[in-house]
Parts: C-alpha cells; sequence; structure tokens
C-alpha cells in the first residue's frame, strides 16, 4: 500500500466560536478536529467507537502534542489528515496533519498515543482480545 493511501481525511470549516478576537483558531481546538479525524478515520475503517465499546474496549488518549505551522483563521476550511503510525500490544499511536483548504498549505501536525483498556480501564492487548480488529489496524500502519 503506497503511503498516500494511509491517511484518512475528513473536512472542518473554522466556526466562529473557535477563534479568538483576532478570529484566529484557538490552538487546543486542533486537538479537537484530531478527535474528529480519528473518529472518521475509524468509521472509513468500517468501526466506529460505539463498535469498540460494544466490544468491551475503551481507547483513552494517554499523550498528544501539536506542532503548530501556521493559524487556521474563522470560515477556512481544513483537511484532516489521520494515520495509524502504530499499533503494537496495548498501544496506538496516530498521527495527524492539518492544511487549509484549498491550497493544502500544512497548518500543524500532530500525534496522540492511546492505550486499549477493557470497559473498566485495565490495558488489554488487542491482538489477543480481538486479532481481527488487530489485522485491520495493522493494515494501516506505517
Amino acid at each position: 500500500m503506497e503511503e498516500k493511501e494511509k491517511w484518512f481525511e475528513t473536512t472542518i470549516r473554522v466556526r466562529y466560536q473557535e477563534t479568538d478576537q483576532m478570529q484566529v483558531a484557538y490552538h487546543a481546538n486542533y486537538l479537537v478536529w484530531f478527535e474528529v479525524g480519528r473518529t472518521e478515520m475509524i468509521r472509513q475503517m468500517g468501526f466506529s467507537y460505539r463498535r469498540f465499546e460494544d466490544l468491551g474496549f475503551m481507547l483513552p488518549v494517554t499523550e498528544a502534542n501539536v506542532k503548530y505551522k501556521r493559524s487556521a483563521r474563522y470560515d477556512d476550511e481544513v483537511l484532516i489528515r489521520t494515520k495509524v503510525n502504530l499499533c503494537e500490544g496495548v498501544r496506538l499511536v496516530l498521527g495527524y496533519e492539518a492544511l487549509r483548504l484549498p491550497d493544502c498549505e500544512l497548518l500543524a501536525s500532530g500525534e496522540t498515543h492511546h492505550v486499549w483498556t477493557s470497559l473498566n480501564l485495565k490495558p488489554v492487548r488487542l491482538e489477543r482480545r480481538a486479532p481481527e480488529l488487530y489485522a485491520l489496524m495493522k493494515q494501516y500502519e506505517g
């Protein structure tokens, strides 16, 4: 699979309430947009967070980072790209890019680190508890 095919994409539009007095997107909103990207990536893979929970899994964030390059502004259309950087044991690391459309100018990049857990938040090894889901995640890793 080519690198380009490993990215999952969705778009958002910067809402007025997400900006400051200068109409620049507040920095914490990028993490919210990354969550939108993560949710849509999982949906595009044929799963959903609800299905994870129905199968007895949770996926809490244990670490998050964002590198800011340019400012998103009110009413910008932003492409959120999400990919699986690592799926191993109890860990899942996802990568993100936020690009302003239509020119695809990089606004920010980042990662979130997650741990697969049971519903009572005990770590679980995905390859043992849900081998088909593990295989799906590994298919897109890289």
